[in-house]
């Protein structure tokens, strides 16, 4: 029983830790909104989550070279949005437009790609919720 036990502290832990760092995130994600300028392209938060996504060109956001610059190339937040009953069903949307990425001011590099990973992190958690919900008429027991 111990153990069982032990697993369900653990558990509870992780999750209540997930919810911290949501909560966190959304506050940090909100004030970079304004920061680097996307209130500007976006009038109201959420909208933002309307987006399929929200991509970066110019730089990297894999975790092995997160922010390096992409020589040559243009740094840009780019949304894609996507409009079921149009011809075309997605578009990119420019949120952000800034310039050569090699001659972006770093701390302003940085606000930006922080900005995108926070975003899918919270977008992440948006995405587990709506799956979640659409398997409720399939389970037929607690999950």
């Amino acid at each position: 029983m111990s153990s069982a036990l032990d697993r369900l502290k653990s558990l509870t832990n992780k999750i209540s830790g997930y919810e911290m760092a949501r909560k966190e995130n959304l506050k940090f994600l909100r004030e970079l909104y304004s920061e680097i300028g996307i209130d500007k392209k976006v009038e109201e938060f959420n909208e933002l989550f309307d987006f399929k996504a929200i991509n970066l060109s110019g730089a990297s956001l894999l975790s092995e070279s997160l922010g390096e610059i992409k020589k040559g190339k243009y740094l840009q937040i780019l949304a894609i949005g996507y409009d079921k009953d149009a011809l075309v069903k997605s578009k990119n949307i420019s949120l952000g437009y800034f310039g050569r990425a090699e001659n972006i001011d770093a701390e302003l590099k940085e606000k930006i790609v922080e900005f995108i990973i926070r975003y899918r992190f919270e977008k992440s958690f948006i995405t587990l919720e709506h799956y979640h919900d659409m398997l409720a008429p399939y389970n037929t027991k607690n999950v």
